[in-house]
Protein backbone atom coordinates (compact mmCIF):
# COMPACT_ATOMS: atom_id res chain seq x y z
CA UNK A 1 0.00 0.00 0.00
CA UNK A 2 1.53 3.35 -1.08
CA UNK A 3 2.22 6.14 2.01
CA UNK A 4 0.20 9.23 1.27
CA UNK A 5 2.57 11.88 2.97
CA UNK A 6 0.74 15.04 4.58
CA UNK A 7 1.57 18.16 1.92
CA UNK A 8 3.30 19.67 4.21
CA UNK A 9 5.85 16.86 4.50
CA UNK A 10 5.66 16.48 0.84
CA UNK A 11 6.84 20.17 0.37
CA UNK A 12 9.42 19.93 2.97
CA UNK A 13 10.68 16.49 0.74
CA UNK A 14 10.73 18.44 -2.30
CA UNK A 15 12.65 21.02 -1.06
CA UNK A 16 15.16 18.85 -0.08
CA UNK A 17 15.81 16.56 -2.80
CA UNK A 18 16.08 20.13 -4.97
CA UNK A 19 18.73 21.30 -2.34
CA UNK A 20 20.79 18.26 -2.78
CA UNK A 21 20.73 18.82 -6.90
CA UNK A 22 21.46 22.48 -6.33
CA UNK A 23 24.35 21.45 -4.01
CA UNK A 24 25.97 18.62 -6.13
CA UNK A 25 25.74 20.74 -9.07
CA UNK A 26 27.53 23.69 -7.32
CA UNK A 27 29.91 21.33 -6.12
CA UNK A 28 30.60 19.98 -9.63
CA UNK A 29 31.17 23.69 -11.01
CA UNK A 30 33.60 23.97 -8.15
CA UNK A 31 35.35 21.20 -8.75
CA UNK A 32 36.56 22.47 -12.79
CA UNK A 33 36.40 26.18 -11.42
CA UNK A 34 38.63 25.09 -9.19
CA UNK A 35 41.62 24.13 -11.72
CA UNK A 36 41.21 28.11 -12.99
CA UNK A 37 41.79 29.81 -9.50
CA UNK A 38 44.50 31.97 -10.47
CA UNK A 39 42.88 33.04 -13.54
CA UNK A 40 39.97 33.96 -11.22
CA UNK A 41 42.00 35.59 -8.48
CA UNK A 42 43.91 37.61 -10.80
CA UNK A 43 40.58 38.82 -12.35
CA UNK A 44 39.62 40.27 -9.11
CA UNK A 45 42.88 42.54 -8.70
CA UNK A 46 41.96 44.25 -11.53
CA UNK A 47 41.20 47.56 -9.08
CA UNK A 48 44.46 47.17 -7.37
CA UNK A 49 47.85 47.81 -8.83
CA UNK A 50 49.84 46.08 -5.93
CA UNK A 51 50.32 42.79 -5.72
CA UNK A 52 48.06 40.67 -2.69
CA UNK A 53 49.95 38.82 -0.05
CA UNK A 54 49.03 36.21 1.87
CA UNK A 55 50.13 35.41 5.56
CA UNK A 56 48.60 32.23 6.45
CA UNK A 57 49.66 28.77 5.29
CA UNK A 58 46.26 28.31 4.07
CA UNK A 59 45.14 32.19 3.24
CA UNK A 60 45.98 31.46 -0.06
CA UNK A 61 44.14 28.08 -0.29
CA UNK A 62 41.23 29.31 1.26
CA UNK A 63 41.31 31.98 -1.29
CA UNK A 64 41.51 29.86 -4.24
CA UNK A 65 38.57 27.99 -2.85
CA UNK A 66 36.25 31.22 -2.08
CA UNK A 67 36.97 32.57 -5.95
CA UNK A 68 36.04 28.48 -6.93
CA UNK A 69 32.86 28.90 -5.50
CA UNK A 70 31.67 31.92 -6.28
CA UNK A 71 32.30 30.75 -10.32
CA UNK A 72 30.38 27.41 -9.56
CA UNK A 73 27.45 29.32 -8.47
CA UNK A 74 27.52 31.77 -11.42
CA UNK A 75 27.76 28.24 -13.46
CA UNK A 76 24.96 26.20 -11.62
CA UNK A 77 22.68 29.25 -11.75
CA UNK A 78 20.58 27.86 -14.46
CA UNK A 79 19.96 24.66 -12.63
CA UNK A 80 19.27 27.04 -9.46
CA UNK A 81 16.92 28.58 -11.42
CA UNK A 82 15.01 25.75 -12.56
CA UNK A 83 14.87 24.16 -9.30
CA UNK A 84 13.42 27.26 -7.99
CA UNK A 85 10.59 27.18 -11.05
CA UNK A 86 9.99 23.40 -10.38
CA UNK A 87 9.14 23.95 -6.88
CA UNK A 88 6.72 26.71 -8.04
CA UNK A 89 4.95 25.52 -10.82
CA UNK A 90 2.11 23.66 -9.36
CA UNK A 91 1.13 27.36 -7.67
CA UNK A 92 0.58 28.26 -11.26
CA UNK A 93 -2.00 28.13 -14.19
CA UNK A 94 -1.24 26.25 -17.70
CA UNK A 95 -1.15 30.15 -19.02
CA UNK A 96 0.73 31.54 -16.15
CA UNK A 97 3.26 28.15 -16.98
CA UNK A 98 4.40 29.21 -20.46
CA UNK A 99 6.28 32.12 -18.84
CA UNK A 100 9.20 29.74 -17.79
CA UNK A 101 11.69 30.69 -20.24
CA UNK A 102 11.04 33.83 -20.09
CA UNK A 103 11.67 34.03 -16.73
CA UNK A 104 14.94 31.74 -16.93
CA UNK A 105 16.22 34.50 -18.97
CA UNK A 106 15.09 37.53 -16.70
CA UNK A 107 16.46 35.83 -13.67
CA UNK A 108 19.53 34.98 -15.24
CA UNK A 109 20.03 38.77 -16.50
CA UNK A 110 18.77 40.00 -13.30
CA UNK A 111 21.67 38.06 -11.24
CA UNK A 112 24.56 39.18 -14.31
CA UNK A 113 23.44 42.86 -13.94
CA UNK A 114 24.25 42.45 -10.32
CA UNK A 115 27.45 41.07 -10.46
CA UNK A 116 28.29 43.74 -13.24
CA UNK A 117 26.42 46.47 -10.98
CA UNK A 118 28.77 45.26 -7.98
CA UNK A 119 31.80 45.06 -10.13
CA UNK A 120 32.00 47.93 -12.12
CA UNK A 121 30.25 50.95 -9.50
CA UNK A 122 30.17 49.35 -5.86
CA UNK A 123 33.38 47.34 -5.60
CA UNK A 124 35.88 49.93 -7.00
CA UNK A 125 34.07 53.15 -4.62
CA UNK A 126 34.49 50.93 -1.61
CA UNK A 127 37.99 50.05 -2.59
CA UNK A 128 39.17 53.56 -3.71
CA UNK A 129 37.23 54.72 -0.46
CA UNK A 130 39.68 52.48 2.00
CA UNK A 131 42.85 51.94 0.38
CA UNK A 132 42.84 55.87 -0.29
CA UNK A 133 42.17 56.77 2.87
CA UNK A 134 44.78 54.73 4.13
CA UNK A 135 47.02 56.42 1.53
CA UNK A 136 46.24 59.78 2.40
CA UNK A 137 47.64 58.69 6.27
CA UNK A 138 51.02 58.10 4.38
CA UNK A 139 50.32 53.93 5.08
CA UNK A 140 51.01 51.89 1.73
CA UNK A 141 48.48 48.91 1.78
CA UNK A 142 49.56 45.17 1.59
CA UNK A 143 46.08 43.24 1.18
CA UNK A 144 46.37 40.26 2.14
CA UNK A 145 44.40 37.64 -0.53
CA UNK A 146 41.92 35.77 1.81
CA UNK A 147 40.69 39.31 3.14
CA UNK A 148 40.41 40.84 -0.12
CA UNK A 149 38.76 38.02 -1.92
CA UNK A 150 36.44 37.58 1.13
CA UNK A 151 35.45 41.14 0.65
CA UNK A 152 34.97 40.86 -3.07
CA UNK A 153 32.79 37.70 -3.35
CA UNK A 154 30.77 38.82 -0.22
CA UNK A 155 29.82 41.97 -2.44
CA UNK A 156 29.36 39.74 -5.47
CA UNK A 157 26.97 37.56 -4.25
CA UNK A 158 25.06 39.44 -2.25
CA UNK A 159 24.08 42.04 -5.21
CA UNK A 160 23.77 39.02 -7.74
CA UNK A 161 20.94 37.23 -5.64
CA UNK A 162 19.92 40.67 -4.34
CA UNK A 163 18.95 41.54 -7.88
CA UNK A 164 16.48 38.39 -7.97
CA UNK A 165 14.58 40.41 -4.77
CA UNK A 166 12.19 42.32 -7.76
CA UNK A 167 11.47 39.12 -9.83
CA UNK A 168 11.00 37.47 -6.60
CA UNK A 169 8.37 39.88 -4.79
CA UNK A 170 6.53 39.39 -8.02
CA UNK A 171 6.45 35.58 -8.46
CA UNK A 172 4.97 35.56 -4.97
CA UNK A 173 2.29 38.36 -5.66
CA UNK A 174 1.41 36.38 -8.82
CA UNK A 175 0.88 33.19 -6.68
CA UNK A 176 -1.32 34.78 -4.60
CA UNK A 177 1.61 34.65 -1.54
CA UNK A 178 2.39 38.17 -0.75
CA UNK A 179 0.34 41.20 -2.22
CA UNK A 180 1.23 45.09 -3.02
CA UNK A 181 -0.76 45.99 -0.24
CA UNK A 182 1.46 43.71 2.32
CA UNK A 183 5.16 44.78 0.74
CA UNK A 184 3.95 48.27 1.35
CA UNK A 185 2.78 48.07 4.94
CA UNK A 186 5.79 45.96 5.78
CA UNK A 187 8.25 48.57 4.11
CA UNK A 188 9.98 50.38 7.50
CA UNK A 189 10.27 46.54 7.93
CA UNK A 190 12.44 45.54 4.87
CA UNK A 191 13.96 49.05 5.09
CA UNK A 192 15.23 47.56 8.52
CA UNK A 193 15.98 44.08 7.01
CA UNK A 194 18.34 46.03 4.52
CA UNK A 195 20.40 47.81 6.92
CA UNK A 196 20.74 44.53 9.28
CA UNK A 197 21.73 42.31 6.56
CA UNK A 198 24.36 45.11 5.51
CA UNK A 199 25.75 44.92 8.28
CA UNK A 200 26.13 41.32 8.93
CA UNK A 201 27.61 40.61 5.79
CA UNK A 202 29.82 43.88 4.64
CA UNK A 203 33.07 42.49 6.53
CA UNK A 204 33.77 46.32 8.09
CA UNK A 205 30.66 47.07 8.63
CA UNK A 206 31.30 50.60 8.84
CA UNK A 207 28.18 53.36 8.01
CA UNK A 208 29.67 53.58 4.00
CA UNK A 209 29.62 50.45 3.16
CA UNK A 210 26.57 49.43 5.18
CA UNK A 211 24.88 52.11 2.63
CA UNK A 212 26.35 51.24 -0.06
CA UNK A 213 24.68 47.81 0.37
CA UNK A 214 21.46 48.38 1.99
CA UNK A 215 20.33 51.42 -0.34
CA UNK A 216 20.27 49.30 -3.81
CA UNK A 217 18.70 46.56 -1.86
CA UNK A 218 15.76 49.09 -0.39
CA UNK A 219 15.40 50.32 -4.20
CA UNK A 220 14.83 47.10 -5.47
CA UNK A 221 12.01 45.86 -3.08
CA UNK A 222 10.63 49.11 -4.40
CA UNK A 223 11.08 48.02 -7.92
CA UNK A 224 9.45 45.16 -6.24
CA UNK A 225 6.42 46.50 -5.11
CA UNK A 226 5.47 47.86 -8.97
CA UNK A 227 6.28 44.32 -10.00
CA UNK A 228 3.89 42.88 -7.84
CA UNK A 229 1.08 46.14 -8.71
CA UNK A 230 1.67 45.27 -12.05
CA UNK A 231 1.99 41.74 -12.33
CA UNK A 232 0.58 40.13 -9.56
CA UNK A 233 -2.71 38.68 -8.97
CA UNK A 234 -5.46 40.63 -8.46
CA UNK A 235 -7.34 39.48 -5.18
CA UNK A 236 -10.89 40.94 -4.32
CA UNK A 237 -10.68 42.82 -1.15
CA UNK A 238 -12.68 41.96 1.58
CA UNK A 239 -15.83 39.68 0.07
CA UNK A 240 -18.22 42.35 -0.23
CA UNK A 241 -19.15 42.87 -3.46
CA UNK A 242 -17.52 39.10 -4.25
CA UNK A 243 -19.02 37.97 -7.94
CA UNK A 244 -18.94 34.04 -8.07
CA UNK A 245 -18.74 32.25 -11.64
CA UNK A 246 -21.35 29.83 -11.46
CA UNK A 247 -19.45 28.08 -14.68
CA UNK A 248 -16.05 27.89 -12.77
CA UNK A 249 -15.64 24.21 -12.14
CA UNK A 250 -14.90 23.82 -7.96
CA UNK A 251 -11.86 22.18 -6.75
CA UNK A 252 -9.88 21.15 -3.98
CA UNK A 253 -9.31 23.22 -0.52
CA UNK A 254 -5.52 24.55 -0.94
CA UNK A 255 -5.50 23.75 -4.74
CA UNK A 256 -5.92 26.08 -7.38
CA UNK A 257 -8.35 25.23 -10.49
CA UNK A 258 -7.01 25.00 -13.63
Amino acid sequence: MAVVLPPLVGHIAAIKRRLLLIAATVSAWFVLTFAYATELIDWFRRPLTDDLMFYGPTEALFASIKVSLLAGVVLSLPVILYQFWKFIEPALLPREQRWAIPLFCLAAGLFALGLVFCNLVILPLVIQFFVGFGMDRELMPQLAVGTYVDFNVKFLLIFGFAFELPMVLTLLSRVGVVSPELLSRYRKHAILAALIVSAIVTPDATLFTMLLMAIPLVILYEVGILGARLFGRRNPSGGQGLKLDRTAPAGTAGHRVR
